[in-house]
Order: structure tokens, then C-alpha cells, then sequence
């Protein structure tokens, strides 16, 4: 049996509690407790005595609780068997955390469901060495911060997931803004965690929630990222979901061929200065009035001709609305003019017929090449060319 004259830490720098390897010491022994250290003598479950830090020669006199526990003879020199626990009472302020998987949350402003992760650090020290090693530590031979974090798992996992949900959806937070609520977060977990390591003599310095994201790969959220992206570019500019809409509608009817085209294309042009509601409607109206399902524009029949007029200077028919010829660009005379015929005897302006309503005199005026009607106002014949005498 080695008999230890000397007893002192020599484990690692990140561990809370450290198990001396030696159980065999006398009463001439040297322990030494650094700073922010002490030694707790431990033996068949019980916490004995307790050294701050300092070198200390153990006697009789500074180890009552265990010469009374293995019969030590007062002042004598005796060996004793015992253990002795390091606890560093330092702030280990470089504890990391972070949740095993994401949290389902329903956003509170778009009302879809984002996975979320969280992470960050917190800070812990001891207050309490008999306390930490009767409820947590037992007889494990050290205790670091990875057994710290395996131990405290669940309950970090449960009260940070519980937490941050409970923000989500009392606070109606949205998870875009949820970043700019990180210290509060911090702040109210930790005062719950504090609880829970207090059982145990451990003191929660400080808590941090460092950041609160969705995976970048994941489709809710691609989704939502690329729709607030689109309406904020639309609103840069100056208009909205509805008028793209529109705009979109109006693009693939002018990339059509035939009538519809000209027209959609036309309304494209124009759309940007007009009442986008009033322009869509007309265009459409009027185009789809006269295309047909392959979007080609129909034949006008011969009775649909009956209500055309003709062009005064090529002859072509034109639609009764046109204020121009659609073959030569000539100007259309105005209504009036081609409903109304001046009496070539009494020179009354009269209503186009065959005789005249003041005097009874024939309207009709016929080429005398051809025999053809003349077209009031004519100068040459629509049907020879043969000039019109006045």
C-alpha cells in the first residue's frame, strides 16, 4: 500500500470535478488547493472535509470529520484511507449548445411551417462542491464539460425548444424578425435553466442564444425567400402582384401571330401609360371578339361587307367606325357627308336615296361610260376611271 505524501490536481484545465488517483495518506500528508480550487475528503458515500485553497499538512486537528470517521488517534501519526475530489469553482464560460434537430414552427405573419435550428454558448461555475458531487458527480473519476452537456442534454434540449416556440406563438413573431429578439430569449432561458442547476450546485453565469435560422435548403422556406424577394423588387419598381399578373398575360398574347398579336403588342406598348384595368379589358374584348381559337383572324363574308363603306380614292371597303382607309391612309369624310346627298336640280341637302325629298328629282348619279353607280363627291368613276363631269 503507497502511502501519498503529497496530494495536488493534475488533471485538465476544462474539468469541474477531479478524482485524486490515491485513497491511502497519513496524518503528515501535504495537500495543496490551488486557487479557485478545493478539496472535498470523501469516504463510504459521505462528504467529509472540506479544504479552500492553500497547503495544508493534515493532522487530527484540520481533518475532524474523518478522524472521528476512521478512529484517527488524536495528535498521533496514522495512516487513513480516503478520497479526494478536486472542484475547479472557475466560470467555464466556452460551453457550447445546439438543438440535436429543428423545431417545427408556424410562422406568425405568412402562417406556413419553418423547420428552425438554434445554437450558442453558456457559462456555468460551481458554488456548491458537496451539493455538484452527492447529486451529480457520484464516484466518476472526472467530471468535464462534455459530461456536463450529456448529463444536462435533456434538460437544455426541452427548456430552449419550449422556450423559443412559446415566442413564436405568444409573441406573435415572425421568424424574420426573430433574430432581433435574441437577447430577451437569452435571457428568459436562462432564468429557467438557472433553476435546474441550481439542484445540483452548479451557478448558470450566462446564457446565449447566439442564432435562430432555417436550413437554407429547405423548400418552405426557399419558397418564402424568393417570394418576398420577388415583392420587394416589384415594389422598387412601382407595382404590384396583380399588375404583373396582367403584364404576363399580355406578353404571351402578343407573342401570338395574327390580329391578337398586333393588338396585344400594341396595348404592351401603350400599357405603361394608361389604367392598366380599362386597357386589359378592351384589348382582350376587342381581340378575342375576332380571333379565333388558333388565334388567326377571320374572313369578313360578303354580307358582313354589306355595312362597309368605300375608299373615295382606291376604292377599298371601309368599316363604318374607320376615320381612315386601311389600304391607302386616306381620310374618311364624316358621317354626315356620306348619309346625305345634295339635289343636283333645287340643291337641297337630303337624306341618301334614290329621288330627292324636296323636288322629286333622281339622286342616282351613273357613270355614262360604264353605266356604273358614282359614289357622291367621286371625281373619277370606282368601276372605268372615267372622270366625273361637274
Amino acid at each position: 500500500m503507497k502511502i501519498f505524501d503529497v496530494i495536488k490536481y493534475e488533471g485538465p484545465n476544462d474539468v469541474f470535478v477531479w478524482k485524486f488517483p490515491g485513497e491511502d495518506f497519513n496524518t503528515l500528508s501535504q495537500l495543496i488547493v490551488a486557487e479557485s480550487q478545493e478539496a472535498l475528503f470523501f469516504q463510504d458515500g459521505k462528504a467529509l472535509d472540506l479544504f479552500g485553497a492553500g497547503k495544508y499538512t493534515l493532522h487530527t486537528q484540520n481533518i475532524p470529520l474523518v478522524r472521528r470517521l476512521v478512529n484517527l488517534p488524536f495528535n498521533g501519526v496514522s495512516p487513513f484511507h480516503c478520497q479526494v475530489y478536486f472542484i475547479n469553482k472557475v466560470v467555464s464560460m466556452d460551453v457550447m449548445w445546439g438543438t440535436n434537430s429543428p423545431i417545427p414552427i408556424q410562422d406568425a405573419i405568412y402562417k406556413i411551417i419553418i423547420p428552425i435550428r438554434a445554437n450558442g454558448q453558456f457559462g456555468v461555475r460551481v458554488v456548491d462542491s458537496k451539493k455538484l458531487i452527492l447529486k451529480l458527480v457520484g464516484t466518476i473519476d472526472q467530471f468535464d464539460q462534455q459530461t456536463l452537456k450529456r448529463y444536462f442534454k435533456g434538460i437544455l434540449l426541452t427548456n430552449i425548444k419550449d422556450y423559443i416556440a412559446t415566442q413564436f406563438v405568444k409573441n406573435n413573431v415572425s421568424f424574420l424578425e426573430i433574430q432581433s429578439h435574441l437577447k430577451s430569449i437569452s435571457a428568459g432561458i436562462q432564468l429557467e435553466l438557472g433553476k435546474e442547476f441550481a439542484q445540483y450546485g452548479i451557478e448558470l453565469v450566462n446564457f446565449n442564444v447566439n442564432e435562430i435560422t432555417p436550413p437554407e435548403d429547405d423548400p418552405s422556406y426557399m419558397q418564402l425567400k424568393n417570394a418576398l424577394a420577388k415583392k420587394a423588387e416589384m415594389s422598387v419598381m412601382g407595382y404590384d402582384y396583380q399588375q404583373e399578373r396582367a403584364f404576363n398575360v399580355l406578353d404571351k398574347a402578343a407573342e401570338n401571330e395574327g390580329a391578337a398579336s398586333n393588338l396585344m403588342g400594341a396595348g404592351m406598348g401603350l400599357g405603361m401609360g394608361v389604367n392598366l384595368g380599362n386597357m386589359f379589358g378592351g384589348v382582350m374584348g376587342g381581340a378575342m371578339a375576332n380571333v379565333q381559337p388558333n388565334m388567326q383572324p377571320t374572313v369578313p363574308t360578303e354580307q358582313e361587307g354589306s355595312n362597309h363603306r368605300k375608299c373615295t380614292t382606291c376604292g377599298a371597303k371601309i368599316p363604318e367606325e374607320a376615320k381612315f382607309c386601311l389600304e391607302c391612309g386616306t381620310k374618311v369624310e364624316v358621317e354626315e357627308q356620306w348619309n346625305r346627298l345634295t339635289c343636283p336640280v333645287c340643291g337641297a341637302s337630303v337624306p341618301n336615296g334614290k329621288f330627292c325629298l324636296e323636288c322629286g328629282a333622281k339622286l342616282e348619279t351613273v357613270c355614262k361610260n360604264c353605266g356604273a353607280k358614282l359614289v357622291p363627291g367621286a371625281k373619277f368613276c370606282l368601276e372605268c376611271g372615267t372622270k366625273v363631269e361637274v
